[in-house]
């Protein structure tokens, strides 16, 4: 016999997708050429990469909302008993992830940096450099380089989770004196505003990632 809470919650699944599917076909066909739109002011923008145009300017509010909820999400796992992540640190270790760890993490960091700068003209930006830095930090809990409370137990980390949406929220209140828009960059300072925004975006969600790592 199907459970009541079980049913509701499957209930309601199936009616937030028929929703969500009504909504999606009765959407109007985009009108215009949204890709021409872009090409035409990724001059504004401060970088000459389309995407990275789109992300942290045209769309800069997506992006925000986006790392807000991962930082909620990590935020969230940090909360998690201690007493779990004590238990996972007693596992031996391997002596071949920890030599390939100490060799890893300074490629990692390096490339994590190249992916962060070259994000301006070509494939690349915070949420690439975030992936690398993230998959050194898994590698390294995995070979018992990094303990897990260096992560989700101390204080600080939580400083460095919201970090990158603090930052974001006060550049784009900043632009907002300026341009008079919320996240709406003065194009003189837009590359170097989403420089800043990018790499402190990029420490905040490696953290989060990690946070949420078991």
């Amino acid at each position: 016999m199907i459970r009541l809470d079980v049913a509701v919650v499957a209930g309601g699944c199936v009616a937030l997708g028929v929703g969500l599917a009504a909504l999606v076909v009765g959407l109007p066909p985009v009108a215009g050429d949204l890709a021409g739109l872009v090409a035409s002011r990724v001059g504004d923008s401060g970088v000459t990469h389309p995407v990275t145009a789109v992300l942290l300017n045209f769309r800069a509010y997506d992006t925000l909302l986006e790392v807000a909820v991962l930082m909620i999400a990590a935020l969230a796992a940090r909360a998690l008993p201690a007493e779990q992540a004590e238990q996972r640190d007693t596992r031996p270790g391997s002596p071949v992830l920890e030599a390939l760890a100490r060799v890893a993490l300074p490629l990692a960091i390096l490339v994590a940096v190249h992916l962060l700068l070259v994000g301006a003209s070509r494939p690349g930006g915070a949420f690439h450099a975030a992936a690398v830095l993230t998959g050194a930090g898994v590698l390294l809990r995995l070979a018992h380089e990094l303990p897990a409370h260096a992560i989700a137990g101390e204080r600080r980390a939580s400083l460095l989770l919201v970090a990158g949406v603090a930052v974001f929220v006060a550049v784009g209140t900043g632009a907002a004196g300026v341009t008079g828009h919320f996240l709406g960059y003065p194009p003189a300072w837009a590359g170097e505003l989403i420089l800043l925004v990018e790499s402190v975006l990029a420490v905040s969600i490696a953290f989060a990632l990690w946070a949420l790592f078991p």
